[in-house]
């Protein structure tokens, strides 16, 4: 692929939601975000931030849900953890904050995969890369081959 230095790249991912604080706290408690400035709309909400770089823009529903608003829509955003000690650290947040999550390996790289519902249509997906000797992890109880 030609190095292009205009190429298109992800600035944010934005979730409407009726629980606002519910999901403000997942994405700082247990994600790790921060939440930075956001310009005054006129809709409640809060910039979640990665870093120096806007992620998450997170926006209060102010409709009730109705089929034309169900999609197209965001399937899953997802992160990518580090290392085996992060994945035990995020594993333990989860736990604290009594999430529940389901674990799955992607085949055949042996990537494992955490998905977390924050409700109808929204999910989280936590990635970590595959590593030889990496031995158990949080979690691992709960895998589901992909």
């Amino acid at each position: 692929m030609p190095d292009d230095s205009a190429a298109v790249k992800l600035d944010h991912v934005t979730i409407v939601t009726h629980d606002l604080e519910r999901a403000r706290r997942f994405f700082t408690e247990v994600v790790g975000l921060h939440e930075g400035e956001r310009p005054p709309f006129g809709v409640a909400g809060h910039w979640l931030y990665d870093d120096d770089r806007r992620a998450v823009h997170l926006v209060d529903a102010t409709e009730p849900a109705s089929a034309e608003r169900r999609a197209p829509r965001i399937d899953h955003l997802a992160y990518r953890v580090p290392d085996a000690q992060a994945w035990a650290g995020l594993t333990m947040r989860l736990e604290r904050h009594g999430l529940r999550y389901g674990v799955a390996r992607v085949p055949p790289s042996g990537a494992m995969q955490l998905f977390v519902s924050l409700g109808p249509g929204v999910t989280v997906e936590f990635l970590l890369d595959p590593s030889p000797g990496r031995g158990h992890l949080p979690g691992a109880g709960l895998l589901r081959d992909g």
